[in-house]
């Protein structure tokens, strides 16, 4: 178990107020508790008491955290792949991570988020099973049971993203092995001290296995939708459980698996959009999901921030990559930006700026502190997972697929529209999807998850030399602090 995990009170808190709520020497009388901190005792005693505990499973003491996918998880996965140079050499803004030169003493951050949020949904779980008899009239509407299997369903929704994130970058894909290298300590159960820190890690396939299991829980559990655009956006219901599926399956290269879960969200002809539950679609202009307030139908999930909440110094996306930012990371003149394909005219365009010789990706626009919401399923990615796993499955230049890859590129792009024509064979369709994916979510946190699931090269950049799948460096080192405290755990090779 990790520091982070050992830290844990047994006292629960409730509300994002709390985490900036500073506890002074002095005596209760002269100063009481907030009223915002209650005993774990007491947290399950009332329906508002308990939805504050839901709320925090997506704020910055969990999913939300700037060392985790509030920033830092999304940028270095960007700045691993070829299309960003680094600016600085600062260490503390990801050189090390850029160049592949981090060993384990720095690769603690996002392993401490991830378990913290995990045990943040296990601790909520656990206070749900046993204060189930509290759920009654007349302090609890009728009913709450079901309210009760709802939150359950939020729970092992952020328990399963942090898990897939994780595994991402800390084991080797699934298909390396079959799913049989080391994946992650599998941890499931509410941890309030340090008894328990001894794990080993489970195999990929397991960790998938349980990821799959908490997703279909959630589908089950979660609302269609809520009544408000912002919820709808920053919460899971039933859509976002399905979208992570397909994000999950194609890691695997599970494709009926993929087709089948991405047809519940996906019509069967354009224009493509959700049948049941938020309306996903494409937005007209891509320039729209990006502009405030980011709240469209095409955003299935995405972590907000405010002036007051946000991810924090040296966290935050446009702090990375704004050249009136921190100006941090500029885009590689030999990256997707110099490919003929991705034409002038596309309005993705006009996410790129050209300032003191360098072009700069100017997708997150907000000004300091950075409040721009954190991507982190789009619809777009829903429809180019089923083109995908459609032409690999059928190994042909499949016509819905094609269709799929015409929704995303022309949305952007109205002077292209291949036809079946227009490719050879099914690896030339499938070269045209892959790299839609890189100009689609250009700074977005795809493209080191893309290089890992299939295995393949980190291409060279700049200084950097190309990273292959056996460099000891492809993968991130399982921390040092977990190796400290967890006997069990062991490196990866």
């Amino acid at each position: 178990m990790t520091k982070v995990i050992k830290n844990i009170h047994q006292s629960l808190f409730l509300g994002t107020a709390l985490l900036f709520t500073q506890v002074s020497c002095f005596t209760d009388k002269l100063e009481p508790s907030p009223q915002t901190f209650f005993s774990d005792l007491v947290v399950f005693d009332t329906p508002e008491r308990v939805q504050q505990q839901v709320n925090s499973l997506y704020s910055s003491s969990s999913i939300k955290a700037g060392a985790f996918l509030g920033g830092r998880y999304l940028i270095y996965n960007d700045i691993q792949g070829e299309e960003f140079i680094n600016v600085k050499a600062n260490q503390g803004s990801g050189f090390n991570v850029w160049n592949f030169t981090q060993n384990e003493s720095q690769t603690g951050g996002i392993w401490d988020a991830a378990y913290k949020s995990i045990n943040q949904a296990n601790v909520l779980l656990k206070g749900l099973e046993d204060n189930a008899g509290k759920f009654v009239t007349p302090v609890f509407p009728e009913n709450y049971a079901a309210k009760a299997e709802q939150f359950k369903a939020e729970a092992r929704f952020i328990r399963a993203v942090s898990y897939f994130y994780a595994l991402q970058i800390y084991a080797r894909s699934y298909g390396a092995a079959n799913g049989s290298s080391p994946g992650l300590p599998l941890r499931l159960t509410a941890e309030t001290n340090s008894e328990n820190n001894d794990l080993a890690r489970s195999t990929v396939a397991e960790v998938y296995a349980q990821i799959i299991a908490d997703l279909d829980f959630a589908e089950a559990n979660l609302p269609l939708q809520y009544t408000d655009a912002l919820n709808n956006v920053s919460h899971a219901h039933r859509n976002t459980a399905i979208a992570l599926k397909t994000k999950v399956y194609l890691s695997q290269s599970k494709w009926d698996d993929v087709i089948r879960e991405a047809n519940k969200i996906v019509s069967e002809s354009a224009p493509f959009t959700a049948a049941t539950g938020v309306k996903h679609a494409l937005e007209p202009s891509i320039q729209s999901v990006f502009a405030s307030p980011q709240l469209t139908n095409e955003s299935i999930f995405s972590l907000v921030f405010t002036n007051q909440d946000n991810a924090g110094t040296q966290n935050q996306l446009g702090f990375y990559y704004q050249p009136t930012g921190g100006a941090e990371y500029y885009l590689n003149p030999q990256g997707i930006i110099a490919d003929a394909s991705w034409k002038p005219t596309d309005e993705r365009r006009k996410f790129v700026t050209l300032s003191g010789g360098n072009s700069w990706l100017i997708k997150y626009p907000s000004p300091t502190p950075y409040t721009d919401k954190a991507p982190i399923i789009r619809y777009p990615e829903i429809l180019l997972n089923l083109a995908e796993a459609r032409v690999r499955s059928t190994g042909n230049v499949d016509p819905k697929a094609l269709a799929l890859l015409n929704a995303v590129r022309s949305r952007s792009d109205a002077s292209t529209s291949w036809t079946t024509a227009s490719f050879a064979n099914s690896g030339a369709l499938l070269s045209a999807i892959l790299k839609e994916r890189q100009i689609e979510f250009l700074g977005e946190g795809i493209r080191a998850i893309d290089v890992r699931r299939l295995n393949i090269a980190f291409p060279k950049k700049g200084s950097v030399s190309a990273i292959e799948p056996n460099d000891p460096t492809y993968l991130w080192a399982i921390p040092a602090s977990e190796l400290a405290a967890n006997k069990l755990v062991t490196r990866n090779e």
